[in-house]
C-alpha cells in the first residue's frame, strides 16, 4: 500500500491527473468556440453545421443535417471529420500558445539567471594531472610525495 501511495503522490502522476481533468473541461470550451465562432464563419460559404456534409457511396443517401446521421444508403460523413479537425487544431493551438510557449519562455528565463554548471573533470584527466605533477617533482629533485601519516611533518619542513 505504501508503494501505491508513493506512486500516486509522485509529481508526474498528480500533474497528469490534473492535466486530464483540465483538458476535459477545456475541450468543452474549445468545442463551444468551434461551434459558436468557426462554424458560422464556415457557414458563410455553406452551412453552419458541418455534420450535414457527406459523400454518398451507395444511393440513395439520406443524411440528417443537424446530427450528421445517415438514415439511408452508405455515406462518408466528411463534415463531422472536418468539424472534429477544427476542434483539434483549435485545442492544440490554444494549448501551445497559452501553455507550452509561456512555460518554455519561463524555463529559458530561469536558465538564463543560473550560471552554467562547472565542467566535470573525468577520472582520466585527474590521473593524468597527478602523473604530470609527480614527474615534475621527480625532475626538479624535490623528492616524492610523503605517505599520508608523514604529511604534517612534510608540510612543516617545507615552510
Amino acid at each position: 500500500m505504501k508503494g501505491f501511495k508513493a506512486f500516486l503522490l509522485r509529481g508526474n502522476v498528480v500533474e497528469l491527473a490534473v492535466a486530464v481533468v483540465i483538458g476535459a473541461a477545456f475541450s468543452k470550451i474549445v468545442d463551444s468556440f468551434v461551434k459558436g465562432v468557426i462554424n458560422p464563419v464556415v457557414g458563410a460559404f455553406g452551412t453552419k453545421n458541418l455534420d450535414g456534409y457527406a459523400w454518398c457511396i451507395k444511393s440513395p443517401c439520406t443524411v440528417v443535417a443537424s446530427t450528421g446521421e445517415v438514415k439511408a444508403g452508405v455515406a462518408i460523413a466528411w463534415g463531422s471529420v472536418l468539424g472534429s479537425t477544427f476542434t483539434f487544431v483549435m485545442t492544440a493551438a490554444v494549448v501551445y500558445f497559452l501553455l507550452i510557449l509561456p512555460m518554455n519562455k519561463l524555463n529559458e528565463r530561469r536558465k538564463a539567471g543560473q550560471p552554467e554548471p562547472a565542467e566535470l573533470v573525468t577520472e582520466l584527466e585527474v590521473l593524468t594531472e597527478i602523473r604530470d605533477l609527480l614527474a615534475r617533482e621527480a625532475a626538479t629533485g624535490r623528492g616524492s610525495v610523503p605517505a599520508p601519516a608523514d604529511y604534517n611533518a612534510y608540510n612543516k619542513s617545507r615552510q
